[in-house]
């Protein structure tokens, strides 16, 4: 029974997301672009207030998956590389944080690239 309320609140957590999202886009003119950056930005901005990991803890999944969790996921990473290096970790922290997640988005996208060929929307 534990095991379904965490994917309930995963569930519940990341549809508020979408839903936000959609919302966004149905009624105002944000471009799809913006409304993504909006997201880590704001995933940023709660992650360094110290509110992101409260969502995170109840979402889990939910939370962490969606741009709002890159977002936490690139606040923490400039906040332990700054207290272990200073300043300097400000430029470096958030890209060490999510080097795997980069990573992984690239070489998945060669790996498509490489076996499907596009085709024109006409």
């Amino acid at each position: 029974m534990e095991l379904f309320g965490e994917y309930a609140r995963a569930f519940l957590c990341g549809g508020v997301l979408c839903l936000i999202g959609q919302v966004l886009i149905d009624r105002t003119k944000l471009t799809p672009a913006r409304i993504l950056v909006t997201y880590v930005v704001a995933g940023v901005a709660l992650g360094g207030l110290g509110l992101y990991k409260y969502i995170a803890q109840f979402g889990g999944a939910g939370a962490t998956v969606p741009l709002t969790g890159f977002g936490w996921l690139l606040s923490k990473g400039v906040a332990r590389a700054v207290a272990e290096q200073g300043v300097l970790g400000a430029l470096t922290g958030g890209v060490t944080a999510a080097a795997g997640g980069i990573t992984a988005a690239v070489f998945f996208g060669l790996v498509v690239a490489l076996l499907f060929k596009p085709k024109s929307k006409s």
